[in-house]
């Protein structure tokens, strides 16, 4: 206890900083992340987040 009261303005100093840069994190990581499809009637879709490689058979020949 003893501790946290000779160090507490370095403790709480780091958390004032913690914070407020969690917080922007959360903020600016959800709006760039954001993926939107739109299809019309009888249409197949395909959402890929990251790398598609799409195989034709006769590649492998």
């Amino acid at each position: 206890m003893d501790w946290i009261i000779e160090n507490k303005e370095w403790l709480f100093g780091g958390v004032l900083v913690a914070v407020p840069l969690a917080l922007l994190g959360l903020f600016v990581s959800n709006k760039k992340n954001k993926q939107v499809q739109k299809s019309g009637d009888s249409s197949t879709n395909i959402q890929v987040g990251g790398s598609l490689n799409i195989r034709n058979k006769n590649d492998d020949e």
